[in-house]
């Protein structure tokens, strides 16, 4: 499971990938934490997530809405992602958790939001990857 940050115009844009689309997409969530704070300190409480869509890309960009909407409601950084993502009765599910790092701790750059623009998931022969661009 990994990520890389990649400039796109004003905004910033995280590629990731990994062997489920599990993995994939709390690599991207970890890349939205890395877009929002250069160093993570330890510590913080452990909080749940759980989204469903009717699809892949809509399920990522509700995951990743939650996340920021954690960030502003609890003051935290969402970082250590983890999920699991499976598809049960019609939908797209996720499941996973994040440790939240109060915002008082880290010098933490803001992103608004989760865009549509030019979001990818897609099977590979070794997993999984996504694409997502995050307005800053």
């Amino acid at each position: 499971m990994s990520f890389e940050l990649r400039d796109h115009t004003a905004d910033v844009a995280v590629a990731a990938e990994g062997e489920s689309l599990g993995e994939t997409f709390a690599a991207v969530a970890d890349g939205l934490a890395a877009a929002m704070c250069d160093e993570v300190p330890s510590g913080g409480e452990q909080y749940p997530v759980g989204v469903h869509s009717e699809g892949k890309e809509s399920l990522l960009f509700d995951y990743l809405d939650d996340l920021i909407y954690q960030r502003d409601i609890e003051h935290v950084l969402p970082v250590d992602n983890s999920c699991e993502v499976f598809f049960k009765r019609g939908k797209w599910v996720l499941r996973g958790a994040f440790r939240g790092v109060p915002l008082d701790r880290v010098s933490a750059r803001e992103v608004k939001a989760v865009t549509y623009s030019d979001m990818r998931v897609e099977r590979t022969a070794a997993g999984y990857e996504a694409y997502v661009v995050l307005d800053v």
